[in-house]
């Protein structure tokens, strides 16, 4: 089974900016739709950003729009969560999934549409 390794997580003061890595064991994930998300206790896991594996389409959702940045290299077989202008609301576990996807310019915005997901990394925003 692929397993997904985030790092980067942390704490920042409101404002700042952090970026996250996802680098899968096992597996490339070069051709693989790309996703981030996060989870807050007593809530559900909400999207946050996604990527296709070729052309990289993107799609964000409306609160981080202008302030993240979702990338990949397929190169290294990792990709990036880039959060600027932080504050104290995107306080969160980030988790980042992946799913083999036939089409390269396909990216999924729901959690059900991941096959493969990392264990989650803590950044704490505070004000």
């Amino acid at each position: 089974q692929v397993q997904l390794v985030e790092s980067g997580g942390g704490l920042v003061q409101a404002g700042g900016s952090l970026r996250l890595s996802c680098a899968p064991s096992g597996r490339t994930i070069s051709r693989d739709a790309m996703g981030w998300f996060r989870q807050t206790p007593g809530k559900e896991r909400e999207f946050v950003a996604a990527i296709s594996p070729i052309g990289g389409r993107t799609e964000y959702a409306n609160s981080v729009k202008g302030r993240f940045t979702i990338s990949r290299d397929n190169a290294k077989n990792t990709g990036y969560l880039q959060m600027s202008v932080l504050n104290p609301e995107d306080t969160g576990i980030y988790y980042c999934a992946a799913t083999p996807t036939y089409l390269g310019t396909t990216y999924y915005t729901t959690v059900a549409k991941y096959q493969h997901w990392g264990q989650g990394t803590q950044v704490t925003v505070s004000s």
